[in-house]
């Protein structure tokens, strides 16, 4: 039998979030049915809403759930009900690289995640109360509401003991910028990361590369608070992109040679070619930040011929969530990593806030409450 819950529902490109009772789908054999506690704003939900990335309507969007589960299918074994869980982006489980342990490079990962609006077979998830059908299955969760499907494999149990609101921007903000450090630049002893834009993702990046050895920590962004946050939570040095020129200042701190690795978070070409000319010889880039599709960016061929940097997309961290995401519950647990910093919580009823709030830039991480 179908469960009846409150939804946030955007019917047209760039609509208002419609509070609604909406019907979720029974769990089939490998899903699990989430009683969402908190969930995050994230960018991406906003620029779908907004039309400026591409994602069918009318839907329920929201991809930083964290609550409890009350239901699981058949197949399930990883998971069980009353576990807390994180909820991350789906992967098929079956194609190549999901075999070899790299869910972020699942074949279908855009049809999962972004694009599809329903199960891989193409069945839906979500109706409205009217029984009309509604695109969910965005990022295999849709948890902008009181409750989501998802499968086992993108939901993931963390310990108890920490508050939902601080575990929902784990699976997706927190995970591609903490993971992008941990996981692929690793910066080491006397080097230098330089981290491109100040949001949620940025600053997720600074907090993590507290954790390594990483000698210098540099944050480019426009906005005077966000820099001055960026200190307080780790940054050796910011530079305020309006007033003076990130790639000259990096060379300057860095003595001239350059940062031997920069992660750019904003999704702005000139930040984007800014990151890549301030890395040193042999220095990596980082990528995360996204743009609208068919963006490009005019590089110096012969500078990188002669510099030879590396430029790694890099899709949520790189993360194998089964295994990050409980590491990184239990750096916030011990404090090592303070993502309550980042967070300011809303009830569900304010979800409209909250997106204004994120939208403006007054709040790094809005976290909407259902507890």
């Amino acid at each position: 039998m179908n469960l009846a819950t409150q939804a946030a529902v955007v019917r047209t490109p760039g609509g208002p979030f419609e509070l609604e009772q909406v019907w979720l789908d029974v769990p089939k054999a490998d899903e699990v049915l989430v009683r969402i506690e908190a969930v995050g704003i994230c960018h991406t939900d906003l620029s779908v809403r907004a039309g400026r990335t591409p994602g069918p309507l009318p839907a329920v969007l929201g991809h930083e759930g964290s609550g409890v589960v009350e239901a699981v299918g058949p197949a399930v074994t990883r998971v069980r009900p009353g576990q807390r869980v994180v909820l991350t982006f789906a992967s098929c489980g079956g194609c190549p690289p999901c075999r070899e342990g790299s869910p972020v490079r699942c074949e279908h990962w855009p049809a999962l995640n972004l694009y599809g609006g329903a199960r891989l077979d193409g069945s839906a998830t979500l109706w409205a109360a009217d029984g009309s059908p509604l695109h969910g299955h965005f990022f295999g969760q849709s948890s902008f509401a009181g409750h989501a499907l998802a499968s086992e494999r993108n939901a993931v149990p963390v310990p108890d003991g920490l508050p939902p609101e601080l575990l929902a921007p784990l699976g997706c903000g927190v995970q591609t910028g903490a993971g992008a450090v941990l996981n692929v630049l690793r910066p080491g002893p006397g080097e230098t990361l330089v981290v491109f834009g100040a949001g949620g993702v940025g600053l997720a990046a600074v907090l993590a590369a507290r954790l390594t050895a990483a000698t210098r920590i540099l944050v480019v962004d426009l906005l005077p608070a966000r820099l001055a946050l960026a200190l307080e939570l780790g940054a050796t040095e910011v530079i305020d992109a309006g007033a003076e020129d990130a790639v000259t200042t990096v060379r300057r701190l860095t003595g001239g040679r350059g940062a031997e690795h920069a992660l750019e978070t904003t999704g702005s070409v000139r930040a984007l070619r800014q990151a890549v000319e301030c890395l040193a010889v042999g220095g990596a880039c980082g990528v995360v930040g996204a743009p609208p599709a068919g963006t490009e960016v005019a590089l110096d061929v012969p500078a990188l011929l002669g510099r030879a940097p590396r430029i790694l997309g890099i899709n949520q961290g790189a993360a194998r969530p089964a295994r990050f995401l409980p590491a990184l519950a239990e750096l916030v647990r011990s404090g090592r990593l303070p993502v309550e910093r980042l967070v300011r919580c809303y009830p569900f009823a304010e979800i409209e806030r909250a997106a204004e709030a994120a939208r403006s830039g007054e709040v790094v991480k809005p976290v909407l409450v259902l507890t």
